[in-house]
């Protein structure tokens, strides 16, 4: 089966998510012929040089118990997925177009898998500025990406278009919240569903196929 990864890669259930599925597929070896991930993007109108993460949640969930309820739980699924969140550390959030494109044109050479998680590590993790183009050339060649060329096209607004197409087609087909995993084009799982329940449905899928 093939399945199509739909993430933002600011948004710290989405770093989760690409670890649970790494697990799931770890489970189940040869179960998915491709993964694909899929640009998605919560704050599309972040300004290039980007908001201070501090000040923005601040403004956005005010003194509500939410968001801290949320860091929460995802400290709490973190150890065992090998992620280590830092919540507290100074940190700018990128507009994640330039991260989305990268990760697209990981695709080709099959290294999409690790450009999404290098990107997100860097950011929930490192506290790391990702719209800065040096960091996500090194995430790049980490993976075994020709560094001249994938700098070369972030300089340029090579596949701007093209990604945001495809986020207003994420927008257009009701996806309103991310991760999203659609199998085969046609199964669609919402949310950080823990690798049983992702193996679940890939069972699932196989024995009715």
């Amino acid at each position: 089966m093939e399945l199509d990864v739909v993430i933002d890669v600011v948004c710290p259930w989405c770093f989760v998510g690409k670890r649970q599925l790494d697990q799931a597929l770890e489970a189940r070896p040869g179960i998915v012929s491709i993964v694909r991930y899929r640009p998605y993007q919560l704050a599309p109108d972040t300004p290039t040089e980007g908001v201070d993460r501090k000040a923005y949640y601040e403004k956005k969930f005010g003194n509500s118990p939410q968001l801290a309820a949320m860091r929460e739980h995802l400290l709490a699924q973190a150890p065992d997925l090998g992620i280590k969140f830092d919540f507290e550390s100074d940190c700018t959030i990128g507009n994640s177009l330039d991260a989305h494109r990268l990760i697209r044109w990981a695709l080709s050479p099959g290294k999409q898998a690790e450009v999404a998680d290098g990107i997100m590590k860097a950011y929930f993790e490192d506290c790391a500025f990702i719209g800065d183009h040096a960091l996500l050339v090194e995430i790049a060649g980490s993976a075994g990406m020709d560094l001249g060329l994938v700098a070369d096209l972030l300089a340029g607004d090579t596949d701007k278009d093209l990604v945001r197409a495809e986020v207003g087609q994420a927008h257009q087909s009701g996806i309103r919240g991310v991760p999203m995993y659609i199998f085969d084009g046609k199964y669609a799982v919402s949310g950080a569903q823990g690798a049983e329940a992702l193996i679940g449905v890939m069972d699932q899928i196989a024995a009715a196929t």
